[in-house]
């Protein structure tokens, strides 16, 4: 019969086999590399390891370990995605007012990544449900600060920036180990086909108005670069104007000096000889004709039929010197 020293031995040898499977199954772990682990003594956390491997521990209870992925999630905010396919959306989240009293369906996505294990795991309860409340306040509060133009069209890009900043202020407050990485507006769109229809005619109204006015623009450049040019070139013109008269300016004072010098030598004869010149500019076909003091007209030497004379009789012996030639030529 067995007795209960025997009992007691066997019952040791089960509990030591078993401590040895417990300590031996439960003092090593291993790390991914898209892994980071946080080690609790006694249900404190001690440490958060980030390399891969194979780690050791003590044993199951003093010290256990929770591991959490490196990855990047993404939050989908105002609808859920799977398979690449919109499966459902949130209107009650994504209807916002605008800075200008309008509505719109704005939604949006967040990457985020986990820095802080312990503040993820321990210093919240539900810390996706605050990133996405976090996310909600941000984007209704730059959207409510900003105009429907701004949201539909060309703001998108500043939207996104300051719910970003907005955003990681708010979780760098709440302190749930969380980092924002970027933000993404997905869709902003206006509630029905009628407010839609509306934007379009407006927008279509705002950019052939900016059509007009580039061509006005373009049209005033046109006729103000022409008007530069003839201002130009009425100043170049004037320019030269100026330096020929100024030239011929100069050659007037130099001729009246040189007639003024000839004139303090002989006065008489300068006097005369200006009084002849400035006759044959008036009349140039006049006959001249030199009269005494006492008016009687003096005997004058005939010039002009003399010389009339002389050219027709120089003509004539000219002709009769070409005719000789001819026929001299002709024998």
């Amino acid at each position: 019969m067995v007795n209960l020293k025997q009992i007691y031995t066997v019952a040791g040898i089960v509990i030591g086999i078993l401590l040895l499977v417990l300590v031996g199954f439960t003092s090593w772990y291993t790390v991914d590399e898209s892994e980071q682990a946080v080690i609790l003594t006694f249900g404190k956390a001690e440490d958060t390891v980030t390399e891969p491997g194979l780690k050791f521990k003590f044993p199951w209870p003093i010290q256990t370990v929770d591991k959490l992925s490196k990855e990047t999630y993404s939050l989908q905010f105002g609808y859920k995605e799977k398979g690449g396919k919109v499966v459902s959306e949130n209107q009650n989240d994504t209807k916002m007012i605008t800075g200008d009293e309008n509505i719109v369906l704005a939604d949006l996505v967040v990457q985020w990544k986990i820095t802080d294990p312990v503040k993820y795991l321990y210093n919240s309860e539900a810390p996706q449900e605050i990133l996405y409340d976090a996310t909600s306040a941000s984007l209704r509060s730059i959207i409510g600060s900003s105009k429907i133009d701004d949201a539909l069209t060309s703001g998108r890009a500043d939207i996104e920036g300051n719910v970003r900043e907005i955003l990681s202020d708010l979780v760098t407050k709440y302190d749930i180990g969380i980092t924002v990485l970027a933000v993404k507006l997905q869709d902003v769109e206006l509630p029905n086909d009628e407010v839609r229809a509306a934007f379009t005619n407006v927008t279509d109204a705002r950019e052939t108005m900016n059509t007009k006015i580039n061509e006005a623009q373009k049209y005033r450049n046109q006729k103000m670069n022409e008007g530069e040019g003839e201002v130009a070139a009425i100043i170049s013109r004037a320019q030269g104007d100026k330096a020929a008269r100024v030239e011929a300016a100069r050659g007037s004072v130099s001729v009246f000096n040189r007639l003024y010098e000839q004139y303090k030598s002989s006065p008489d004869v300068t006097r005369e000889r200006l009084t002849i010149e400035t006759i044959e500019q008036v009349l140039p076909n006049a006959q001249i004709y030199i009269m005494n003091d006492d008016g009687e007209t003096l005997k004058y030497l005939p010039i002009a039929p003399l010389e009339r004379k002389e050219n027709n009789a120089n003509e004539s012996q000219s002709s009769g010197t070409k005719q000789e030639g001819s026929e001299k030529n002709n024998e």
